[in-house]
């Protein structure tokens, strides 16, 4: 008896085959089926094509920078930094926030970090190569793409998908923002686990379990790479639905198709692999997900009104903007005119009522998604239905629709979708084409024109962060954000004044932002506006949710909204009568949230002002219970120690910041002037050491040039440590701390002339510094011979300290080279009664008096005891420099 077996081509018709050797057939595959055939191998000369307009329309990425969320995950994360354990990866959010915190925004891409950590150990901060990554990655998701579409359309018509895909503009921010990664490398396993998933199904009743398995390892990958990866488990059920499991027959003989999927010998089989496929991964699918669920400690993350006002809205407000959402999405991806870096706050306004015109966009939407599901369930259209899977299941997660998440659009979500959308358009296009090849070749170059040059010249508005954000504000002027980022830009580059006018536009545009109240009173501080700035923190500090019953205070506000509390406390603490005001501001920050570390950072340093180091070395402890790996915590802990004179403790936590951050600038350069005084040659080696990686960082900072002469000088080379001086004065020329110890070093190698230059350098900024004085007095005596210079030295350095001694001595001195011995004998007599201790001014008196004696009998008496009296410079001869000196600037 004659049978028919039906073979199922991808994208393709079921053909009827008459055959007399059926069983044959099936005893030769084992299987009882016939194999289905696998798409061919798309052409590689096209192929080809793709990557080479994926590198034209996004090569000049690699001139971009570091812009907006690049800032939080890569120059801030320190997460990819080689010191860093890399098991935190797996253990902190995106941002390299721990997970398990309440401020963690839950995203867990560990593979995308680990990404980021590599390009960080080739390219440090430099942003070309993490863009490069990026236009590589993308090039690869259009080929996987290519091949995913040749299973539902014809050779051609997936290439019109592929490069659609590869040019969209709706992708430079995945593709030129570094952070967008994560969406490529979530696609790039979301294709292989279709592919996978495919080549598993490629036998209706028989399953290649090594590609099934492949397939859930894809799954999870990709959910490693950003979370949107998972859905691709519900696009894999749609294939085995409508692609795998198509045949023509159940219609034809008039049964409903899933009517016909139970029954029969041929159908049971089938439905029983497609079941166990289906079954297999969606229980994978569901482990992965509550395993991360696990990760995230059951929890959502918590974002604010501003991120997604929607959110916080009443019915059916609501609702309504939920619902419209996915409309706007959808006219992004048709028209990619308008694009803009940020969508929050009051980018959408809300739909408050039933009568807003946008509601018409949502049904439009809605019927057209019915209507091309009823059809594609009509026509069986693989293309279709594919279609229209992979355009709305990968955008369900950030959709607000299931649950809100922390933005209103983001354009970099749909990366993912707009692989539907592309495949919908090129099997539409396919259509056309069959009827008016022309017309359809003239359209598809006008689009292919057309998105390339806006992509082009879009991502040029991701070169910095002024010029992304000012792109946006052309885009939308309703957005307090924006005006608040090209603030920060200007701000950034100390433009003040420009600044203030986009942070006050950003008041204006929303007044209950606090954190542009916060911007506004940070700019008039930097303008010298110090009373304006405390206007404007109070004014955000007003603004801040007040605490409800029963209501957990730290899950209501955001951490960054309570820097209020923070820049109006560094602010009032510039005077010293208002510190206990400043510590109370701090202590209201902590009790609002028990985990604002910087705000226990702070207030140590105000405790330490206070002289309350003991307090402050309690409130740092108790910061690291909070953040036992931040490095700044383990410095200030080192600094408190070191006030408390516990030296080799204080080298213990400035260490211990080193080992956690060993490019920690502050940490670098105390711990070295820590080992250099601790005088030890070995540590003054490790001393050096650090200083030299300081000076590789920044060859401009003048203290790491005076510490290194430091170290030269208690090496006892002093030519080395001259060089070091001279070039810190150099670099700062009322470096008060380099040109004493400078000249002070020229001095006690006899070349006090060179000496006398840096030390009216030194008074001439420094007017009160009595040591350069009273060493510059010596030298105009000495040296110079200049008297009266030498006498106007001494006289206002008694006029600073009417007590001081060496002034007082050295007067007497002058008196005595000018032959004034009664006045000589006077001044010395009241400096002996201010020391009586000091036996050189006792000695000069003699000299004095006896001179006085011989003078009267014999007038060549007084030149042959001329040298006996001399200046002096200091209690101590040449007393080495010292590195305490502290300055004014």
């Amino acid at each position: 008896m004659d049978r028919v077996s039906g073979v199922c081509r991808f994208g393709g018709v079921v053909s009827a085959v008459r055959t007399r050797t059926g069983r044959t057939r099936r005893r030769l595959t084992g299987s009882g089926q016939t194999p289905a055939e696998m798409p061919e191998t798309p052409r590689r000369g096209l192929g080809a094509i793709l990557v080479l307009a994926c590198i034209l329309v996004y090569h000049n990425s690699l001139y971009c920078g570091f812009v907006f969320d690049d800032i939080s995950a890569i120059k801030e994360n320190r997460d990819l930094r080689p010191q860093t354990p890399i098991s935190n990866i797996f253990l902190n959010d995106f941002w390299g926030t721990p997970i398990h915190k309440e401020q963690s925004h839950k995203s867990y891409r560990p593979l995308t970090v680990l990404t980021f950590r590599w390009n960080y150990a080739v390219h440090g901060l430099q942003p070309a190569g993490y863009h490069l990554v990026n236009v590589l990655l993308h090039a690869l998701v259009s080929l996987l793409y290519y091949r995913v579409c040749a299973m539902f359309l014809p050779e051609f018509a997936s290439f019109v998908a592929a490069i659609l895909f590869a040019v969209h503009p709706i992708h430079t921010e995945a593709v030129t923002g570094v952070v967008g990664r994560a969406e490529m490398l979530s696609s790039v396993f979301f294709l292989g686990a279709l592919l996978c998933y495919a080549r598993a199904a490629s036998r209706r009743r028989y399953t290649d379990w090594r590609y099934l398995a492949a397939c859930t390892a894809c799954v999870g990958v990709a959910m490693l790479c950003k979370e949107q990866g998972i859905t691709v488990t519900a696009v894999c059920v749609v294939y085995e639905l409508f692609v795998a499991q198509k045949r023509r027959g159940s219609v034809v003989s008039g049964r409903s198709w899933l009517e016909a999927w139970g029954k029969g010998s041929g159908w049971g089989c089938a439905c029983g692999e497609a079941a166990r496929r289906v079954a297999t991964v969606c229980c994978a699918t569901l482990a992965l997900l509550a395993a991360r669920l696990h990760v995230m400690g059951a929890q959502l993350p918590v974002f604010t009104r501003f991120d997604n006002p929607a959110s916080a809205a009443l019915p059916p407000a609501r609702q309504l903007t939920f619902a419209y959402l996915p409309a706007l999405n959808a006219w992004l991806l048709t028209l990619p005119e308008a694009l803009c870096c940020d969508w929050t706050m009051g980018t959408v306004a809300l739909l408050r009522s039933w009568r807003d015109p946008r509601n018409l966009a949502t049904l439009a939407l809605a019927a057209t998604l019915i209507a091309g599901a009823i059809h594609a369930l009509r026509t069986r259209s693989s293309a279709l239905s594919m279609g229209l899977a992979l355009l709305v299941l990968p955008f369900l997660p950030a959709s607000n629709l299931f649950f809100p998440v922390g933005f209103v659009v983001a354009e970099r979500v749909l990366y993912m979708p707009s692989m539907g959308w592309c495949l919908l358009v090129a099997h539409g296009w396919r259509l056309v084409a069959k009827k008016r090849a022309t017309l359809a070749a003239a359209a598809l170059i006008f689009l292919l024109l057309a998105f390339s040059a806006k992509t082009y010249v879009r991502n040029w508005d991701w070169k910095t962060e002024y010029s992304i954000f000012a792109s946006g504000l052309k885009v939308n002027r309703n957005n307090a954000k924006l005006y608040n980022n090209v603030g920060h830009a200007l701000e950034a580059e100390g433009r003040y004044a420009d600044a203030l006018q986009f942070f006050n536009t950003a008041v204006n545009v929303q007044p209950d932002d606090v954190g542009a109240h916060i911007n506004v009173g940070r700019t008039y501080n930097h303008l010298g506006r110090y009373q304006e700035a405390e206007e404007a923190y109070v004014k955000a500090k007003s603004l801040l949710p007040k605490a409800k019953p029963g209501e957990s205070y730290q899950a209501r506000i955001a951490p960054n909204h309570l820097n209020v509390f923070l820049n109006l406390a560094n602010l009032i603490s510039k005077n010293a009568t208002r510190l206990e005001e400043a510590d109370m501001l701090y202590r209201q920050a902590i009790s609002m949230r028990a985990d604002y570390t910087q705000a226990y950072i702070n207030r140590g340093d105000i405790l330490i002002k206070l002289n309350r180091t003991k307090e402050a070395q309690e409130v740092y402890e108790r910061a690291l219970l909070y953040d036992s790996g931040n490095p700044d915590i383990y410095y200030n802990l080192g600094v408190v120690l070191l006030e408390q004179g516990k030296a080799s403790q204080a080298l213990a936590y400035l260490d211990k910041a080193l080992e956690l951050e060993p490019e920690h600038e502050q940490a670098l350069l105390n711990s070295a002037i820590l080992l250099q005084e601790l005088g030890a040659a070995d540590l003054r080696h490790l001393a050096r050491q650090r200083l030299l990686k300081l000076l590789d960082k920044d060859a401009t900072n003048e203290r790491v040039h005076f510490n290194l002469g430091m170290v030269c000088m208690d090496e006892g080379d002093a030519e080395c440590a001259e060089r070091w001086f001279r070039a810190a004065v150099h670099l700062k020329p009322d470096f008060r701390s380099a040109l004493f110890n400078l000249a002070l070093l020229l001095a006690d190698r006899r070349r006090p002339l060179e000496a006398a230059p840096f030390l009216k350098q030194l008074v001439r900024h420094h007017p009160d510094h009595v040591k350069a004085l009273v060493l510059l007095g010596d030298i105009y005596i000495n040296s110079v011979k200049d008297l009266d210079a030498a006498e106007s030295c001494y006289r206002r350095i008694l006029e600073l300290e009417p007590d001081n001694v060496q002034a007082l001595h050295n007067l007497c001195v002058v008196a005595v080279e000018r032959g004034k011995l009664a006045v000589a004998e006077e001044c010395l007599t009241r400096a002996a009664a201010l020391a009586p201790h000091e036996h050189y001014i006792q000695r000069h008196l003699a000299v004095v008096r006896a001179r006085l004696a011989a003078n009267s009998a014999s007038p060549s008496a007084q030149s042959a005891k001329g040298s006996e009296v001399r200046a002096r410079w200091n209690y101590i001869p040449q007393q080495p420099p010292d590195p305490h000196e502290t300055d004014a600037s």
